[in-house]
């Protein structure tokens, strides 16, 4: 069977059309050229007074599309002209149509399009989005010949970082900040949970009427990426333990929190360090010199 190619049209490239179909055919540019701004679609004769639209995609929705790990993926696709054809969905890697019209063909309920009455808008919706989404994704129209646009999907992990040390001494009634990072993502960031433990950390609202200064504070800004600080003006024994900033989307980062009592927490360090030497060179002594005493009594006396 002969064809005739679309040239500088919307149609995707190297699409072919039969050349049985239609009798006259007018071809349009994709979009605006220093010339002209002809937008125009193609139109087929069907042997009658009427001229019918030919289907065509729009070209000018986002076709590289990225989404994080647990959150929605929305594929636009917009076809016009459909007259009595269908848009359906197949997913390449396996070749799996997911669906057909307002119909889903796959036994994965995380998949499902979305298309509002009298919309041109056929979008493909993937909730939970997994690793394994990640891939090309064709949206079809069932012309003779097939019409199809592809989408990339990009699936990444978000993942939270906490700024500093991964452990952090301080005295008890001295002020301690930590501060949790979560780079820019493709959908909005949510923000960002504290945990002491697995137990929620609120903040001192309740004594935010009677202090100029709330003991437990968090501070989060949306600039740049997620940002999160928990500050502690006055620590005390029991804020000891691990410190947990989970984000709304994304992987959580921890943080060891020591309140200690007394002396700076780095000599204590070392002060506890070299008591626990000297005690192990006594007891060492005191072992070697009771084997020798046993081994040699008349060294003794005995």
């Amino acid at each position: 069977m002969c064809y005739s190619v679309y040239k500088n049209s919307k149609f995707p490239f190297g699409q072919y059309a039969p050349a049985s179909l239609p009798r006259k055919l007018v071809t349009y540019t994709q979009g605006p050229s220093p010339e002209t701004d002809d937008r125009s679609p193609a139109t087929v004769d069907n042997g009658t007074d009427q001229q019918q639209l030919y289907p065509f995609f729009d070209y000018y929705v986002s076709r590289n599309i990225t989404t994080t790990i647990g959150q929605s993926a929305f594929l636009h696709c917009r076809t016009e002209n459909l007259n009595d054809k269908s848009v359906s969905w197949m997913r390449k890697r396996d070749l799996h149509i997911l669906t057909a019209g307002v119909l889903t063909y796959t036994s994965d309920q995380r998949f499902q399009v979305i298309h509002p009455d009298n919309s041109d808008n056929w979008t493909l919706l993937i909730k939970f989005a997994q690793p394994r989404d990640a891939g090309i994704y064709e949206c079809q129209v069932n012309t003779e010949p097939k019409m199809s646009l592809a989408f990339q999907l990009n699936v990444v992990e978000m993942r939270a970082r906490v700024c500093g040390p991964q452990e952090l001494y301080v005295k008890e009634d001295s002020a301690v900040s930590m501060r949790c990072e979560l780079s820019q993502g493709p959908h909005d960031l949510g923000t960002i949970f504290w945990y002491l433990g697995n137990v929620p950390v609120f903040t001192d609202q309740t004594s935010l009427q009677s202090v100029r200064q709330p003991r437990v504070s968090v501070h989060t800004e949306w600039a740049d990426g997620l940002k999160s600080t928990l500050h502690i003006s006055r620590a005390k024994l029991t804020d000891s333990g691990n410190y947990t900033c989970r984000p709304t989307f994304g992987q959580s980062a921890t943080i060891n929190v020591h309140v200690v009592n007394g002396e700076h927490p780095a000599a204590m360090q070392h002060g506890n360090r070299s008591a626990v030497s000297g005690q192990m060179t006594v007891h060492v002594l005191a072992l070697f010199s009771l084997v020798i005493m046993l081994s040699n009594p008349v060294l003794f006396g005995h």
